[in-house]
């Protein structure tokens, strides 16, 4: 039975007098929980005020479909007050961590002790308060960490390709140049025409041109790689097939090869194809070796994004490049982009500096971009039309003036008047925390003294952000 001694252990109920205290006693629900037991779930319609006497109460919100503990009550304590005060739903999940009694005061009579002492009204305004901005400011970390989550299974998943890409071409070059090697060694046996040994090394070299820049004419490669398995296999090249491809790709004709093959025609030995199987293999060492370039390079600009992206290894302000930031966040969201969803680039030119800070702006493009992704993903673009995300700059006034806009089906007056409150979300439970728009707006508001306006109708949601510009 909760008694006036035990209240008063509690620094809140000692602006009251004894009569409430005891009134309160007289009015509370008694609840016993066993370990396991839910108290309320995330999402709930608030149930009243606890006065928690003993045990230990766990807090989670469901991220990503998981539950994370974000913290716990123990007793004695109290809580359930910000969700009368604003009749919001319940923001976690309360689950008995052992056996836990509690005490339940129903909204209404919170609200008459409330109004009825000011001294208690104003401690209990501090404590909420208090309490908003540690659970804001937790589930803020919580948003950003989930972005890089994000971006870093993006990212692992953009440098898969390219460093298996690397891998196969390191395995197969070296038997490859080994192979070279002893063809090269076993032609340097033979009496050498050097004239004649030009003319190979110069269609080599107009190859590996060729290979370098390939052609986008996909037609008449294949009817070249016709013409080449014909003349070879009337040369009587054994698997003549897998010569095929590389001669093709080296810009390689069947009358290229007569003259070529002329001294060697009537060889009974292995050089009587030896000349075409080195110039295959030279084509296909010089393509493996472009091939894993190509990967190379790929990882390093993915590298560089992410370090650019983060803005490592730099003060926290600086002058930074608008477009730079977004750019390298859209390379981080390629692997979401690449699966149906168009991004259109509609840049100013000569768009001047600003002082900001990076990595923080960089979560703003992280926000909005994953956000229109997500709609698009989810819902669609409005009537049927190509998913597209448009990312728009221009100068205005003494400003820069970022608009991202999606045609997906568009938010409703009644979620745009709430969509910047914070824990405010259209995101089914455990997809959002309600908090991205919110530290989006803390971050252009507050850390860049910027603004951030919504725009939206059917088939466009555009997010418009201003930052100004601090001319030197």
């Amino acid at each position: 039975m909760l008694c006036a001694d035990t209240l008063l252990q509690l620094e809140l109920f000692q602006t009251l007098p004894i009569g409430k205290l005891e009134w309160i006693c007289d009015r509370v629900q008694s609840i016993q929980l066993k370990a396991g037991d839910i108290l309320s779930r995330e999402g709930d319609r608030p149930n009243g005020f606890y006065i928690q006497a003993s045990g230990t109460i766990n807090l989670s919100r469901k991220s990503q479909g998981v539950d994370m503990p974000i913290g716990r009550h123990e007793g004695l304590s109290f809580f359930g007050e910000i969700q009368v005060l604003s009749d919001d739903t319940v923001p976690v999940t309360l689950e008995a961590v052992c056996e836990v009694q509690l005490y339940r005061l129903s909204a209404e009579d919170f609200l008459g002790v409330l109004h009825s002492c000011r001294e208690f009204e104003k401690l209990m305004f501090r404590t909420v308060q208090k309490r908003l901005r540690g659970l804001e400011s937790f589930i803020q970390n919580r948003e950003k960490m989930a972005a890089l989550g994000t971006l870093s299974a993006g990212l692992a998943h953009e440098l898969n390709n390219p460093a298996a890409a690397l891998v196969r071409a390191l395995k197969d070059l070296q038997p490859a140049m080994l192979e070279l090697q002893r063809m090269n060694l076993i032609y340097g046996q033979r009496q050498v025409d050097e004239a004649h040994t030009a003319k190979w090394l110069e269609i080599r070299d107009r190859g590996f041109a060729a290979i370098a820049k390939p052609s986008t004419n996909p037609l008449g490669l294949s009817d070249r790689e016709d013409r080449l398995l014909e003349w070879l296999e009337d040369y009587g090249v054994q698997e003549a097939w897998k010569l095929v491809e590389p001669l093709a790709l080296g810009g390689v004709e069947p009358e290229m090869l007569s003259p070529l093959m002329e001294p060697w025609r009537d060889e009974s030995t292995e050089f009587r194809d030896l000349g075409l199987r080195w110039l295959a293999l030279s084509f296909d060492v010089m393509a493996m070796i472009d091939n894993g370039l190509n990967g190379a390079e790929r990882i390093s600009t993915l590298v560089h994004s992410m370090k650019s992206y983060s803005y490592m290894d730099r003060g926290a302000q600086q002058k930074i490049d608008v477009h730079e930031g977004i750019e390298d966040t859209l390379r981080l969201f390629s692997f979401k982009l690449k699966h149906g969803i168009t991004v259109k680039r509609e840049y100013a030119q000569n768009l001047p500096q600003i002082l900001a800070f990076g990595s923080e702006l960089n979560q703003v493009w992280t926000n909005l971009i994953d956000n229109a992704i997500y709609e698009l993903e989810n819902k669609g673009a409005f009537d049927g039309s190509p998913a597209t995300i448009t990312i728009r700059t221009c100068r205005k006034d003494k400003c820069v003036m970022v608009e991202i806009i999606d045609n997906g089906q568009g938010i409703t007056p009644e979620v745009k008047n709430r969509i910047l409150e914070p824990f405010f979300t259209t995101k089914p439970m455990g997809k959002g925390s309600g908090l991205g728009l919110d530290v989006v707006r803390r971050i252009i508001e507050n850390r860049h003294q910027g603004s951030l306006a919504i725009e939206s109708g059917s088939g466009k949601t555009c997010f418009i952000v201003f930052l100004p510009i601090h001319d030197a």
